[in-house]
């Protein structure tokens, strides 16, 4: 935009503000990982194999990613305020039935209806498109993810001393009493950011195919879709692999695994200061380089016998800089294919690259054994960082035919 924004915080009149913004996307980054140094201690506590408490990860990115679908178009017709809040709602409820669920089963279903708090991720990012062009959005939801990129950074750490100290549950009173926080803020600094579509919900959805027969949107869905794939398996398999491979303790355990933030906070930091200079092309591909590099150096030193827990999870970093990268201007590309649908391009397109993390979440803990070592979750992450750099590739040809 030319002329600058007047933004006042807890002022509903104005924009809101980068705080509220950084909260509403961590608030996604937090649930989805905090409470992972837990699992060991819910196993005993529900007295169920591990397998299948771990189903808790990949069974939120399902529901998550179904969500999604959704959560864009609605919030396109009915506006993104009430969309917000009422996810919010659901959220704070189900946290609240995850500490008292008395099985398994129980929990499992809680925790699927804790996906709700995708309304979050989708919203934050249709709510900066729906004020700046591609390139202005692309810097401004860099600089917002890389606040965003402290959450996931210190919450599994916060996560394990929660568990070594409170016991399990006081990872989800954590939800509560912080998604409590997240709707009075929303509540008192956001006003309705997205002009009424005019269509019906039914006429909404039908705009999907407008999306779909766009090769653009598919190379910058995939780009970013396989470019967090990597991190998905990771979240999948990581616990795993620092608990049962390397033999870390639940404390240890959470401390490494925010590794990827580091690097996430660092390439949000460099999109946010040359999106507008570089364009969000050339800088999609130069973080889908950054996670071939970083998984390819990950498999040569674990083929040469200097893989542990410290070349591990140190090397993530390289997926977390790469996905910093990636993210915010995949996502800037994908909403500008169509600016009129930005929010069902942020459903459509999180639902992807949620759905597919889903399905690597599942396959990296379905693969990893203590026989198998590290192995299977290295060759997923580098393989899926080879198709993000061709999705990208694909964009590029695209965007020369569309010059001739």
């Amino acid at each position: 935009m030319n002329k600058p924004i007047t933004i006042r915080f807890l002022d509903r009149s104005t924009p809101p503000h980068i705080f509220t913004l950084i909260y509403l996307s961590g608030m996604s980054a937090m649930v989805m990982n905090m409470y992972l140094p837990s699992l060991p201690g819910m196993t005993a506590y529900f007295d169920a194999d591990y397998s299948v408490v771990t189903l808790s990860v990949p069974l939120f990115l399902i529901v998550s990613a179904v969500l999604q679908i959704f959560i864009g178009p609605v919030s396109d017709k009915f506006g993104r305020r009430p969309v917000l809040l009422g996810g919010l709602v659901v959220f704070l409820t189900a946290s609240v039935a995850c500490i008292y669920a008395p099985t398994v089963g129980w929990f499992l279903f809680f925790r699927m209806v804790q996906a709700s708090v995708a309304v979050c991720m989708v919203l934050s990012r249709a709510i900066v498109r729906d004020s700046y062009d591609q390139d202005q959005s692309a810097s401004m939801i860099g600089y917002v993810t890389m606040g965003m990129a402290v959450v996931p950074m210190v919450s599994p750490a916060i996560g394990g001393i929660l568990n070594e100290f409170f016991g399990w549950q006081s990872n989800f009173w954590a939800f509560f009493i912080v998604g409590l926080v997240l709707f009075c803020l929303v509540w008192n600094d956001l006003g309705e950011t997205s002009k009424p579509s005019g269509l019906t919900l039914a006429q909404q959805f039908k705009e999907y195919p407008e999306l779909l027969r766009s090769p653009r949107f598919w190379g910058y869905s995939m780009a970013s879709g396989f470019s967090t794939g990597a991190f998905f398996a990771y979240l999948g398999g990581g616990p795993f692999v620092g608990s049962d491979v390397f033999g870390l303790s639940s404390v240890w355990v959470g401390i490494c695994f925010g590794a990827p933030a580091i690097g996430y906070f660092t390439g949000n930091w460099i999109t946010g200061r040359n999106a507008q200079r570089l364009g969000v092309n050339k800088l999609i591909l130069a973080g889908c380089l950054v996670l071939v590099f970083g998984m390819a150096l990950m498999l040569l030193l674990f083929l040469t016998g200097l893989g542990n827990a410290f070349t591990f999870f140190g090397l993530m970093t390289f997926v977390g800089l790469g996905n910093g990268m990636v993210i915010p201007n995949a996502t800037a590309g994908m909403l500008s294919v169509r600016p009129h649908l930005a929010g069902t391009a942020s459903g459509l397109g999180g639902a992807i690259m949620i759905g597919g993390g889903a399905g690597l979440s599942m396959l990296a803990l379905f693969l990893l054994t203590p026989e198998t070592g590290a192995y299977p979750l290295i060759l997923i992450m580098l393989i899926t960082s080879c198709a993000a750099l061709t999705s990208i590739l694909l964009v590029y040809k695209r965007e020369a035919r569309l010059r001739l």
